[in-house]
């Protein structure tokens, strides 16, 4: 099991937990420090859709990673 395994799994955990704290509207996801940047600037809505593209983007990531590392192996 190489490295390329955990840099996919992180990137589908944290696509997944983006997602979902954009479509289930988590408050505790929404006041962490972190977050409180992009939600200040641009309020909470723009956040969600920030986050879920993120979240997204962030599957489909590791998606094109796991399918690059198979077709090389």
């Amino acid at each position: 099991m190489g490295p390329h395994y955990f840099v996919q799994g992180l990137f589908i955990v944290t696509g997944i937990i983006a997602l979902l704290a954009s479509l289930l509207n988590w408050d505790w996801f929404f006041k962490a420090q972190n977050a409180q940047l992009i939600v200040r600037n641009v309020g909470r809505s723009w956040a969600r859709l920030f986050y879920g593209i993120l979240g997204l983007a962030l599957i489909g990531m590791a998606i094109y990673l796991y399918f690059e590392t198979t077709k090389a192996i």
